[in-house]
């Protein structure tokens, strides 16, 4: 099964072309490696309106896999798990819980993160830590499920 990949980076600065963005190449670089086609990427400012945007667009263009890219912190612009909440429609929590397990091996701030798991539309959206070590370690904790995830989020009704 071919997997198509939307890459979302939520940050400010990224978007203001303050500083380069890394963690859409990390993420982009993983998903090649692993045989995925990579369909769109954007760059999005920390608001709710723009991520939802995005993440509609890549669903509507047929990105089976949807990973974002910081915004899962305590910092009041950190809206990525809301943002996802208010599009999804169902949330799998498992993902979040072994991305937080594994990261507390590595750092005990991992406690802190909000990453998480969801079906928006038919596509399985995954939010991913801003650091780019980080994003990959996480995605690398969940990827064994995304092949399955991914077509039995592509068999749900589009609607309720």
């Amino acid at each position: 099964m071919q997997i198509t990949v939307g890459i979302i980076t939520v940050s400010d600065r990224a978007s203001r072309a303050e500083y380069d963005d890394l963690g859409g190449p990390a993420l982009k670089e993983v998903a090649l490696k692993n045989n995925w086609s990579v369909l769109c990427e954007a760059i999005v400012p920390d608001e709710i309106d723009r991520l939802q945007e995005a993440i509609r667009s890549f669903a509507d263009q047929g990105c089976g896999l949807i990973l974002t890219t910081g915004g899962t912190g305590l910092a009041a612009r950190d809206i990525t798990p809301e943002a996802i909440r208010g599009l999804m429609r169902v949330e799998l929590p498992g993902f979040g819980e072994v991305m937080r397990a594994e990261s507390m091996k590595i750092t005990p701030n991992a406690i802190l993160s909000r990453n998480l798991g969801a079906v928006v539309a038919q596509s399985l959206v995954i939010a991913l830590p801003g650091k780019p070590s980080g994003a990959v370690e996480c995605l690398g904790f969940v990827a064994g499920a995304i092949p399955h995830g991914v077509a039995l989020a592509q068999r749900l009704p589009t609607s309720c």
